[in-house]
């Protein structure tokens, strides 16, 4: 009875230690992302007062995102999310309080420039490095820091995202592959929805799409087949785009000139490229986001079929070119545009598989299927669920053990027949078939030699 009291007493004090501290981390980050993202709309608005299209600015913002970065936070480099990954699992969780605005300014103004990028990686960077800063003025050791740099990057995803619930999960998700991180569920769920209930108190809007699904869509086998088919889509697009935006970083990075002569010009190709195929891939691309997300295929018959390749292109050659920003607005757009080219192949539905690639591609991009779930039903409602699941899931596994975030640890493989190092890195990990899968492929080609030789000698 004395051991059982004990232990009740310590849980109580901890949940209650926890309440508070991820309450506040949550509040603070709520008042650090809302100005984050009114000041992203303000720069967005203030683009009508240019005697000029905007995307004209896109070669010299790179140049000053690239300046910024270099000179004053070379940890703010990139799209953020990877960054935090990285910090949380090989410095517990310490990151530079310089990478707040120095990523917060060079974020904003590669999207104003016109910036193929998202707002979701900076908002994690943010809250993680302020989680992180609170925790070294207060002196928490380097286990508390670490919990609350992940309470952090919950909180800004859910307060950018606008998805408390899918935005804390998507924080844990996203760490280690395979693993959720029970110890610290309660408080990214509680500072997920302090910085959410925060942000919109303080004036930010987010956009929620009621497609009202179960009023159009029935529940057959058919569309349960299609439904899998897209699964199967998406996971190859997350890895083509996977595939696009480390193969970009890689040979941009390759290329001896100036650095700021390849933001420049990084900028300039993007620029002259619109002129074959439009604007509509600069920036957040919301508005195509939503125009694919209505059921009416009058609204998105502007809407090109290859719209998901060349978003992927632009954001590849933003980032790697300097641009800051995140990918995962990017994956938004390019999963729902996907799954608008897919619907329109299958001749009906056009939403529903826009809204599962708007969510499966980003299941399949960042190995998050169950956040992705939740999300579709925060943002879509709640009859999309058991679509979304399928889907999701499926992208997850199709995508294979690759990621857009490539320090996310391993700690699952995604067949038996691998042979997979866990708690390594997908940059550090070998992967092959398991000897019982090797030795079953030898065995199969002796029996096809035998069955090739006994058919000859008949």
């Amino acid at each position: 009875m004395k051991k059982h009291i004990i232990e009740q007493s310590v849980i109580f004090f901890s949940v209650t230690k926890w309440v508070l501290l991820s309450s506040f981390i949550g509040v603070t980050i709520g008042f650090i992302i809302a100005f984050f993202l009114n000041t992203i709309h303000q720069a967005e608005v203030s683009r009508d007062f240019l005697p000029f299209d905007y995307y004209y600015l896109l070669p010299f913002a790179l140049m000053l995102s690239v300046y910024l970065v270099r000179k004053f936070a070379p940890n703010a480099k990139g799209h953020g999310t990877e960054k935090v990954i990285e910090a949380v699992h090989k410095r517990d969780g310490k990151i530079e309080v310089a990478v707040i605005p120095i990523k917060l300014l060079a974020t904003i103004i590669t999207l104003f420039a016109g910036g193929s990028a998202g707002k979701e990686g900076p908002g994690a960077q943010i809250g993680a490095g302020s989680a992180s800063f609170l925790s070294d003025l207060f002196k928490f050791s380097k286990k508390d820091r670490k919990k609350l740099v992940i309470c952090g990057i919950s909180a800004g995803f859910a307060s950018v995202f606008g998805t408390p619930i899918s935005g804390a999960i998507f924080g844990v998700e996203v760490l280690i592959v395979g693993i959720i991180m029970y110890d610290v569920l309660l408080p990214s769920f509680i500072s997920g929805f302090a910085a959410y209930t925060t942000a919109k108190m303080l004036g930010v809007n987010y956009t929620y799409f009621n497609l009202h699904f179960s009023q159009a869509i029935p529940i057959d086998l058919t569309l349960v087949f299609q439904v899998i088919i897209a699964g199967l889509f998406f996971g190859i697009v997350s890895d083509f785009l996977i595939t696009a935006f480390k193969k970009s970083e890689y040979y941009i990075k390759r290329i001896d000139i100036n650095i700021y002569t390849k933001a420049f010009l990084g900028g300039s190709i993007l620029v002259v490229l619109s002129f074959f195929v439009g604007d509509r891939y600069f920036g957040l691309g919301l508005n195509t986001i939503s125009d694919v997300l209505y059921s009416d295929p009058s609204i998105a018959e502007d809407v090109p079929w290859y719209a998901f390749i060349m978003k992927t292109i632009f954001t590849s050659i933003t980032l790697s070119a300097g641009g800051s920003g995140g990918v995962i607005t990017p994956i938004f757009y390019i999963g729902a545009t996907s799954g608008h080219f897919l619907g329109g192949l299958f001749g009906d539905n056009l939403a529903l598989f826009a809204a599962l690639g708007f969510t499966s591609v980003l299941a399949g991009a960042a190995n998050a299927p169950i956040a992705a779930t939740i999300m579709a039903v925060e943002l879509f409602g709640v009859e999309i669920a058991h679509y979304a699941a399928i889907s999701a899931v499926i992208s997850f596994l199709i995508t294979g053990h690759r990621s857009i975030f490539f320090s996310q640890i391993l700690k699952m493989k995604k067949s038996d027949m691998l042979s997979i190092e866990f708690g390594k890195d997908f940059d550090n990990n070998d992967i092959d078939l398991s000897s019982k899968s090797k030795e079953k492929i030898v065995k199969m080609r002796r029996r096809l030699k035998n069955i090739i030789r006994h058919t000859k000698e008949d």
